[in-house]
């Protein structure tokens, strides 16, 4: 099996509705993005002969879903009253509208299926929220490649 990954992170604020923590008030994170490919044989011929895709095409396509988020508001829809979000949006605040709570599970997740239909055979997604605490999405089912 052959795994290729990219990198990618990006700067955005977030909250989590109805969370009895610290986490329920409005706070950043330097997201950090890494999304493995796979393939069990390389490419046999043409420009990428011996790869498992472009490099540069995987992180053009990483670093545009992360870029999306970056110095942005991510909220989940419904989470903030409608007289606030307005207040923001007309302030000119960037904000992000998520059908998702925000959490580095669910951006897990969405980075994975986001590639996946972009065409990759995604391994698995991984969201650093901080340097020492990620989460991982992966499928259980393996690509017969």
């Amino acid at each position: 099996m052959y795994i290729i990954q990219s990198e990618h992170s990006f700067d955005s604020a977030h909250f989590l509705a109805s969370y009895d923590g610290k986490c329920k008030n409005i706070h950043g994170h330097r997201w950090r993005v890494i999304v493995e490919v796979q393939k069990n044989s390389l490419i046999e011929s043409g420009q990428l002969e011996g790869m498992v895709t472009d490099f540069s095409d995987l992180k053009e396509d990483v670093k545009a879903l992360a870029d999306a988020f970056d110095h942005g508001l991510i909220l989940q829809e419904g989470t903030m009253r409608k007289e606030t979000f307005d207040c923001l949006k007309e302030d000119g605040f960037n904000i992000i509208l998520v059908d998702f709570r925000p959490t580095a599970e669910n951006f897990a997740k969405y980075f994975y299926s986001q590639m996946e239909e972009k065409g990759y055979h995604v391994r698995r997604a991984t969201v650093y929220e901080t340097p020492t605490n990620s989460a991982i999405y992966e499928k259980e089912e393996k690509y017969g490649l």
